[in-house]
């Protein structure tokens, strides 16, 4: 039974790293030891990424030990309690997880009901490909195929701001750019300190901003707080 917690952002109203979501992650690892992911990091370095995890996540009784402190990261995976993985560069959190290894038995663990929770780029691999990332493809993976916990693409960070002048396309017309190429995949936006909670064959919205998906060229509201599990 898949046990998901795919969280925006790392930060939302309170500044304070992963202060927004510590109820969740608290809940959601209840009684686990979590290893935590750093490859998305690109201009930190890995023991930094997961101490900084760590230090956030102490408050709420969670113990959170890096990938990096072990001589093989697949074995890690394999005996961990529960996994985290942080947000950076979708990209090179892709190409790491395959370079190392780590993807097929990341992959097998959460399939098997292992705890799993990310954010940003985190969340992105959840879904079937990272086409709808935000990040710039600063490495080439492998394959943009990512876990495929869900049928759905996601798109962390989710807003429709358009700057003063800017005069680039808002997000909403990038996603529909994607459903032109790939009318079959829906997509689900989640704004700054929201989640999806996902529990076996149900799923929910967390947080107090709405969600939106995209879906066979139309635009629907995710309510925050409800079930929105029919898109699993």
């Amino acid at each position: 039974m898949l046990n998901l917690l795919l969280m925006s952002s790392s930060k939302a109203a309170n500044p304070n790293y992963l202060a927004h979501g510590q109820h969740w992650l608290k809940q959601h690892f209840s009684g686990c030891n979590v290893l935590f992911i750093p490859y998305a990091g690109v201009s930190i370095q890995a023991h930094d990424y997961s101490q900084k995890v760590a230090n956030a996540l102490a408050s709420a009784g969670i113990s959170v030990q890096g990938i990096e402190a072990f001589r093989n990261p697949v074995k890690a995976i394999e005996n961990a309690d529960a996994v985290a993985v942080g947000g950076g560069n979708t990209f090179m959190l892709l190409h790491k997880l395959y370079e190392t290894g780590c993807f097929d038995a990341l992959k097998r663990r959460v399939q098997g009901g292992m705890p799993y929770a990310g954010w940003s780029a985190g969340s992105n691999i959840a879904g079937p490909s990272i086409r709808t990332t935000n990040d710039m493809p600063i490495i080439q993976p492998r394959s943009f195929t990512a876990l495929g916990f869900v049928p759905f693409q996601l798109n962390p960070h989710f807003t429709d701001a358009m700057p003063a002048g800017h005069h680039g396309e808002t997000r909403s017309e990038r996603i529909a750019e994607f459903m032109h190429v790939d009318n079959h995949t829906p997509v689900i936006g989640i704004a700054e300190g929201t989640a999806l909670k996902i529990t076996g064959k149900h799923m929910s919205l967390l947080g107090d901003c709405d969600g939106v998906v995209f879906s066979n060229h139309q635009r629907q509201t995710l309510k925050a707080g409800e079930s929105c599990s029919q898109w699993l």
